[in-house]
């Protein structure tokens, strides 16, 4: 499985907004989702995405989508502003969950994993060996704290997708094209 971590500083933890920019930049949150999951035609089912929300009213709050498990759903923004807006108030869709945990403490739970830090700074990620199960931590577009960062560090290394800062969406598609790149070579 290929697990992203999205810290959304401030994306809103319930369902009582009118759009996904206007709840705390949720749709930061929808964007990463789109390019972790959609390919042409398909869903990829050996993703699990993870958003910690970290808005207004009760923070934080963990959001899981895992590939394997989803269904129903389309590219476009109105459905996933529908899906988010019903699992934060309460409700379920195929696939999708929703939890009380700190990004601390999801981080912890993957100690045994191999996890990647994406900052600019960081080791250039095409000398990097992903191995099994490979986690990818990203900032939203505020970025990670940096008493986060560094607890990040503390189970993982920094890499780089390049000196210029992209969206947190463009990073999870270079990471998946990437993960797809390593995987066409082992065949």
């Amino acid at each position: 499985m290929i697990e992203f971590i999205l810290l959304s500083r401030r994306g809103r933890t319930d369902g009582s907004f009118r759009s996904l920019r206007e709840a705390g930049r949720l749709d930061v949150v929808y964007q990463c989702i789109l390019f972790a999951f959609f390919t042409s035609g398909a869903i990829r089912r050996d993703v699990i995405f993870h958003a910690i929300l970290g808005g207004p009213p009760r923070p934080p709050l963990h959001l899981i989508i895992d590939g394997r498990e989803l269904r129903g759903v389309r590219t476009d923004e109105r459905t996933w502003e529908s899906i988010l807006r019903k699992v934060l108030s309460g409700g379920s869709h195929p696939g999708i969950y929703v939890e009380k945990k700190s990004f601390q403490a999801l981080l912890r739970s993957f100690s045994n994993r191999n996890i990647f830090v994406l900052e600019e700074k960081g080791q250039d990620i095409r000398e990097i060996d992903f191995g099994a199960d490979p986690v990818f931590v990203l900032g939203d577009q505020i970025g990670l704290p940096r008493k986060d960062e560094e607890f990040a560090l503390r189970f993982g290394t920094k890499v780089s997708i390049g000196k210029k800062p992209y969206l947190a969406a463009t990073c999870v598609d270079i990471i998946n094209y990437m993960l797809d790149l390593e995987t066409k070579r082992k065949v």
